[in-house]
């Protein structure tokens, strides 16, 4: 048998340990992401230490990589060979890790059209609660049938186990890379004209619809990415304009060096929308089917993944109103960062929306299974307690 590494070995003992002491562990990387969740509680279990690309085969698009691995690192070494993360992950920092990424479960403005995070993983390792290494998964697709523990792990904020690797499945880059500015286009009007525009055979990658106040006159603003072959994009993007003509807005093609930026801007939520309008908002998550209509909120909103993402600034106190605009529609909501004004108080409304007694049943059986003693990440995912007891 191999010898464990002494990176994996120290984390595999400090779980160990943990698990005899009844110690909690909060599991971290460079912290990127502490704002998400609904607390954070236990001792720092850092894992970057154990970091590194393990295996990568450009012509079989598959990448493995340990928890540790900054994000940058990896997405530089994917586009050396023309390569990337389709799902487009936000760093939200510039020391953000892989096993963060996976433990938060984001995907970015791409995620609509090629898929989640959830859908390119094909493989991880985690350490258990009993300080046991398993394996679940592997590196092609047909090792991903049946009950598919690997991806369970997306999203999961830590509390099933220590990720320690992930395997990936990677994409070639587009070719070729347009983004149109629809200007004059009202959040009904851009809803419809995306509903439109998914039923037919168009290289559409992301949208972005919100009240633009960087435009030289402020004005609602519906930006869509276009990638693929160069001939479809093309086709593309005078058929897009004539639609947005018609609906009575304008459109324009931006230049690639001003839209790669913006778009690596709402990725990172670093967009002038992000800025909060005034300290005592939050800013709300909420996911809804793309079909679903404008929702009656006075609240300001960004909304992405051509209708299925919808940012909203808005108090914690409006939590029962937008969570019963999202049920309505199909979809729940996420209080995603707590306001400057109110701060940790804010969380008492519950971060997510809370899960039907089935749901909270399966969770919880499956937290008893994976971390009998409830070590990681206590209280992170559920705004109730954990513990199996």
């Amino acid at each position: 048998m191999d010898e464990m590494p002494p990176a994996l070995q120290a984390l595999k003992e400090r779980v160990l340990a943990a698990s005899a002491d009844g110690t909690a562990l909060r599991i971290t990387g460079s912290g990127s992401k502490d704002f998400y969740g609904q607390a954070l509680h236990g001792e720092l279990l850092d894992v970057r230490p154990w970091s590194g690309i393990s295996s990568y085969e450009p012509s079989e698009l598959v990448v493995t990589a340990r928890a540790g691995t900054r994000l940058s690192e990896l997405e530089a070494v994917l586009t050396e060979q023309g390569q990337a993360l389709a799902f487009e992950p936000p760093h939200f920092g510039p020391g953000a890790t892989l096993g963060g990424m996976v433990a938060a479960g984001l995907s970015g403005p791409a995620r609509a059209s090629v898929g989640a995070l959830r859908d390119y993983v094909l493989g991880a390792r985690l350490i258990n609660g009993r300080g046991e290494l398993l394996t679940f998964g592997g590196q092609v697709m047909k090792n991903v049938a049946g009950y598919d523990v690997s991806r369970l792990l997306v999203g999961s904020l830590g509390t099933l186990g220590l990720i320690t690797e992930v395997s990936l499945k990677v994409l070639p880059t587009a070719p070729a890379q347009a983004t149109l500015l629809c200007a004059g286009v009202s959040q009904t009007t851009a809803l419809a004209l995306l509903n439109r525009w998914g039923g037919q055979p168009l290289p559409l990658n992301a949208s972005c619809w919100l009240f633009d106040t960087a435009a030289q006159a402020a004005q609602d603003s519906l930006f869509v990415r276009l990638r693929g072959a160069q001939a479809a994009v093309e086709a593309a993007c005078p058929q897009l304009a004539a639609d947005v003509q018609a609906a009575g807005g304008s459109a324009s093609r931006m230049d690639e060096a001003q839209a790669g930026p913006d778009w690596a801007a709402c990725r990172e939520q670093t967009l002038p929308f992000f800025t909060p309008p005034a300290p005592e908002l939050c800013l709300w998550r909420l996911s809804v089917p793309q079909t679903a209509p404008m929702l009656d909120l006075p609240y300001p909103t960004l909304m992405e993944w051509h209708g299925a993402l919808r940012w909203l600034w808005a108090p914690a106190g409006a939590a029962p109103r937008l969570r019963a605009a999202a049920t309505a529609a199909g979809g729940h909501a996420t209080l995603f960062r707590i306001s400057q004004a109110h701060g940790e108080a804010d969380r008492a409304v519950g971060v997510f929306a809370p899960l039907s007694p089935v749901q909270l049943r399966i969770q919880q059986a499956l937290l008893r299974e994976f971390d009998p003693q409830g070590l990681f990440n206590p209280g992170r995912l559920l705004p109730w307690p954990t513990s199996p007891a």
